[in-house]
């Protein structure tokens, strides 16, 4: 055979791998309203870029006559590129394959970029689309799931990893999205569960569709499984590099700095007047925090999931920062067990990827009841103080009204590491609110009083007075310092620019117990 010959087969071949399932098939993923795994990876990377791997790998199947279905790639399209420049490893599943089933050869392809990732220490972003492990296979279909959900495992907190759900995720093969850091769904063409529609009819006797069991809207607001909801599968992969502006590229880097646009001194006099007079009256804590950072600019991780705390990304002074702050607006702010869970994964994530945590805290406490208790609040409000305790970057804490019990500690209070607390005016920090220790500690006083409502007024603002007060805590040392509001975006800043080269540890040990 002559080079030119030779040439023409490369050609032909790599043609081939290309085209995946053919051109019918391809039609049919666009009449779905979905893309390619190829036209998926060009919106996801940097114009270009990408370079794929085993292009050329085929199942190694001989039973049920798959012997004579040998298609290139087998259902998965792997390979690395940049985003933003920086070097990023992908892979798309190829749902016009065997619908993207998964082979020991498709998992064998998986694992060998993240392996890479993990040397070379680069984020992974995989773009699930399958119908799960492929039946011909057998066993050795489920191999090559456990072999990447191993590789999941071995590099969470090592690499940022991010899955986007663009079509069916079905069976064992959603556990490798719950173990990465974020996962991505498409409303109304993405959906994932352990068991399908048909099985649970069959066996619990419930119609459900597959939206209503493992859709967008359920793992958004629901089970909490899902981060983003995203309208289209453009937008979705928009998203995921946006994520990834904010991230190192390892564990062993710090976020990307970007020269700040938004002046590091800017004040704003709003924010003084944001906190309403009436304690029990709601305000909106991302309006806080859009007045604090760079641009207004805060990328909400889990928006649709325990509203009551709010978390996700922004820059201060052009470096990121993971927020993390109760919500008046919704529950008034009280920690129940899902907000828990939310917050503890969250400052889980920041600490292993040397992303700095700022704390807004307006929290009465506890949800109170038997639907938290025996859903065990005990144990999951301990996940998001075990985090906070845990978690070695720098903390920067603002009370912005109330810090009551429990949750003033929880919150990351002084007492757990809390590098820099700050403190509005408007703070209230005590054992409970005023009105509630009024009611306890003169109890006898107010049932003997002939004007309980005036005396319980009295009681109550000499109580804030003497055991609430911002000025307290401060006195103690617990409070660092007790700011204006319209100050709280240079103060910050400026604690961050102080903190950037702390270093602190934990005890050496092979890992923690956290209360799972």
């Amino acid at each position: 055979m002559s080079i030119e010959e030779k040439l023409k087969e490369l050609e032909e071949r790599t043609r081939e791998a290309e085209l995946g399932g053919g051109e019918a098939r391809i039609e049919r993923q666009h009449a779905a309203g979905k893309l390619t795994a190829r036209e998926r990876l060009d919106l996801l990377l940097d114009e270009g870029s990408f370079r794929e791997l085993d292009p050329f790998v085929t199942h190694r199947c001989t039973d049920f006559g798959m012997e004579n279905k040998r298609i290139p790639a087998d259902g998965v399209v792997t390979g690395y590129g940049t985003i933003d420049g920086r070097l990023t490893y992908v892979f798309a599943q190829d749902f016009t394959v065997f619908g993207g089933s998964l082979s020991m050869a498709h998992g064998e392809k998986i694992c060998k970029i993240m392996d890479l990732a993990m040397k070379n220490g680069a984020p992974v972003v995989g773009l699930n689309d399958s119908g799960g492990a492929r039946i011909q296979e057998g066993v050795w279909s489920l191999a090559g799931y456990a072999e990447y959900f191993l590789r999941n495992v071995l590099a969470s907190g090592v690499v940022p990893q991010i899955s986007a759900i663009m079509g069916p995720c079905a069976g064992g093969a959603v556990y490798s999205p719950a173990i990465t850091d974020f996962v991505f769904m498409v409303d109304k063409t993405s959906y994932m569960f352990l068991t399908g529609p048909d099985v649970i009819k069959t066996v619990m006797h419930e119609e459900v569709t597959r939206e209503e069991l493992g859709g967008a809207t359920i793992h958004n607001t629901k089970s909490g499984v899902a981060h983003f909801n995203s309208g289209s599968e453009a937008a979705c992969l928009s998203e995921i590099r946006r994520i990834l502006s904010f991230l190192p590229s390892n564990n062993a880097e710090n976020p990307p700095r970007r020269e700040p646009t938004d002046d590091p001194e800017r004040r704003d006099p709003e924010l003084d007047e944001i906190v309403p007079d009436s304690p029990n009256k709601p305000y909106d804590m991302k309006d806080v925090i859009a007045r604090v950072v760079d641009d207004r600019d805060f990328m909400e991780v889990h928006r649709d999931f325990a509203p009551n705390i709010v978390v996700g990304f922004a820059r201060m002074d052009g470096r990121p920062i993971g927020i993390i702050a109760n919500q008046p607006a919704a529950l008034a702010g009280v920690l129940d067990i899902d907000s828990s869970v939310k917050g503890a994964r969250f400052v889980r994530f920041c600490d292993a990827f040397n992303v700095p945590i700022v704390t807004f805290t307006d929290v009465p406490g506890f949800l109170p009841g038997t639907a938290q208790e025996f859903g065990g609040i005990i144990k999951h409000g301990a996940k998001l103080l075990y985090a906070y305790c845990e978690a070695t970057v720098p903390k920067i804490t603002i009370i912005t009204r109330k810090a009551y019990g429990g949750a003033y500690v929880v919150m990351s209070s002084k007492h757990i590491r809390g590098d820099i607390n700050l403190a509005w005016p408007t703070s209230e920090i005590a054992v409970m609110g005023g009105d509630g220790a009024v009611n306890i500690l003169y109890k006898k006083e107010l049932a003997e009083a002939k004007d309980p409502d005036a005396l319980r007024k009295k009681l109550t603002e000499e109580f804030k007075e003497k055991f609430s007060s911002p000025y307290i805590a401060a006195a103690g040392g617990f409070i660092d310092r007790v700011i204006r509001p319209r100050d709280t975006r240079p103060v910050v800043i400026d604690a961050l620019r102080m903190l950037a080269n702390k270093r602190d540890s934990n005890p050496p040990r092979k890992h923690g117990n956290i209360p799972l």
